[in-house]
Order: C-alpha cells, then structure tokens, then sequence
C-alpha cells in the first residue's frame, strides 16, 4: 500500500481526493496551511501544518511519513484576483510548485499528479478544447498552472520525475454521501453562489450578459467533484508514464451562467434573485472539454453528467451544512 502526500488536502478538491484516495486503499498524509481549506474536512488521516513554500518543512514530512507520490492542489485559484496580483499568483502557484518538485527530489520521491486547469488555453481557438490546443493563457493563474507543467517536463528530463497534470474543467458538486463540499470565503464559484442566492442570501451577480454566446452569458464544462478526485486516483495508479502527460478533465458540454441559474432554480425549487454586472477580466466566452485522451488511456469517464444531477448533490451539502465547515483556521 502507497502513503500519498495531498497538499491542499484540506481543501475542496483536495479533501475529495483524499476520500478517493482512502478508498482505492492507499494510506493518506494530508499537507495544508488551512488559510483556504478546513481542518473539519481532514478526516482519519496525519494533518501537517504548513505552506508548501516552506520546502524544508515539506521535504521532512515526506521523509517522516515515507510517501511515495504526491498529489499536488495547494494554490491560488481566483481568475479575477490573479489579474489584479499576478506577483500573488507566480510566488504561491509557481514559488509553492516548484517547491514542492524540489522537496520530492530531496526526499526521493518520483511520482506526482498535478491538478492543473484549463485556464493555461486561453481563449480557445477552437471547441472542444483537447491536449494539442494552443496553451496561450489570459490571466496570471493559468499562466502559472502553465509555468508549473512546464517545470514538469524539465524535471523529468533531468531528475527522473514521473508526473501526471490534470487540466480540469469547471469543479462543481459536493460528495454525494454529503461527507464534504465547496467552503470559500468568499465564494467565487457559481453554483454555490447561486445556491446561495437562492436561499435568500445576496442576489447573484451575472458578470457579463453580453457574451457571444446564445443568451451572452458565459459558457462553462461543469465537471463533478468526485469524478475529478476519481480520475486523480487513475492517474496515481496508472503505469509509470516515463514523461510527463497531460490530460483535460470535463464532461464535453458546456452550460451558459444563465442555463446553471435554471437549473438551480429547478432542484431548489426557488427563484434565484440575479443582479447585471460587468464582464470579468480573464473570463473567456467559452471553455468546454474534449476528453477523449483520459478516457482512451486510463478508462476514466464522468459518472455525473447531468447538470441538475451535480447542482443537487451541491444543495445537498448546503442545506446539510448551511455553515459550512466553520469558520477557516487562519
């Protein structure tokens, strides 16, 4: 049985992960700074305390725990705030990558999953986007996602590292056994918002109507939590790659703002109040998956296609934990 280290293991993919992980049987460390994720959601496995920056402190907790592989999340991850503090985004995403590829070579361990994004296409040339689409992002997080999958290649060449990056559409969804779900503060993923809305809380911003999209809002391939977290474990268990590979995550179709706004309406069966605001910088018009590259190689596919299907499992978690986890841990 492999011990696996998940940084960001207390956040929201993260901590999907690590519930994927623990019942692929693999034994699990989980390594986070709780500024974003919840020591609530770390559950029956060793928690380190730390930022992925401090490499010393990273690489003796891979010694300690004799990991084999790492699934790297920590990071920042908000389109809009990285426009606004690029410098932010290249030492968190870009220092913290590269600190933990050089922590793993200190401690001898050779195998990561990187969860990347499909912020390092840019506005997209053409849809679906695959693998061989041009990687021209618009904003500082994907550029950075991009920097780390290119420091990937260059460690494998030199030191051997065997890696993976996940580029993943849109997460959406909770853990349909209502165990774990989406906890930002602030909250700056739409579902969720909405939800929130919908709830009575503040009416929901639409950031842009004027789009070149059927309705001009913004398309988007809402790909469920737990099928990420899934494809996670394929990619850990998968045969050693021998170069880095790359692969998107999503379900192939796209839903505008206003098509997950009905569809809110629809499992909660309350209107959800919407307030105009401009467009975003960084937001492209449409981004949706070509995912037949995973599916061929690792035989991943999404169990939850069905937006009404991912929305609910949401408003499950929500109306369980109108909370959430609690307060973050600073």
């Amino acid at each position: 049985m492999s011990t696996v280290l998940v940084t960001g293991g207390a956040g929201y993919i993260g901590s999907h992960a690590v519930k994927a992980l623990r019942a692929a049987g693999h034994a699990v460390v989980v390594y986070d700074d709780l500024s974003a994720g919840h020591r609530a959601a770390v559950r029956g496995v060793p928690l380190v305390e730390g930022d992925v920056r401090e490499t010393a402190r990273l690489e003796a907790a891979l010694r300690r725990h004799r990991v084999s592989a790492v699934m790297h999340f920590a990071g920042l991850l908000s389109v809009e705030e990285s426009v606004r503090d690029p410098a932010r985004y290249y030492d968190h995403n870009v220092g913290g990558g590269l600190s933990v590829l050089d922590a793993m070579r200190a401690a001898g361990v050779g195998r990561l999953v990187l969860s990347s994004s499909c912020a390092v296409y840019g506005n997209p040339v053409a849809t679906p986007i695959d693998e061989d689409h041009p990687t021209e992002p618009i904003n500082a997080y994907g550029s950075s996602k991009l920097a780390v999958e290119r420091a990937l290649r260059d460690y494998g060449r030199a030191y051997g590292l065997q890696s993976i990056a996940l580029r993943y559409f849109n997460a959406a969804g909770a853990d349909p056994d209502g165990d774990l779900g989406e906890d930002h503060d602030p909250e700056i993923h739409l579902i969720p918002r909405a939800l929130d809305a919908a709830r009575g809380g503040a009416p929901l911003r639409v950031f842009g109507d004027d789009y070149p999209t059927p309705d001009g809002t913004c398309r988007r391939d809402y790909v469920h939590v737990s099928d990420i977290a899934g494809a996670h474990v394929r990619a850990l268990d998968a045969p050693a790659p021998g170069r880095v590979r790359v692969y998107n995550l999503g379900t192939g179709t796209p839903h505008s703002v206003r098509e997950v706004i009905r569809s809110v309406e629809r499992v909660t069966g309350r209107r959800v109040p919407v307030e105009a605001a401009p467009r975003r910088a960084g937001d492209p018009p449409v981004l949706f998956a070509a995912a037949g590259r995973i599916e061929r190689d690792l035989d991943w596919r999404p169990a939850h296609t069905a937006l009404d299907d991912i929305v609910a499992t949401a408003w499950r978690w929500h109306e369980r934990h109108p909370e959430g986890f609690g307060p973050t841990t600073p």
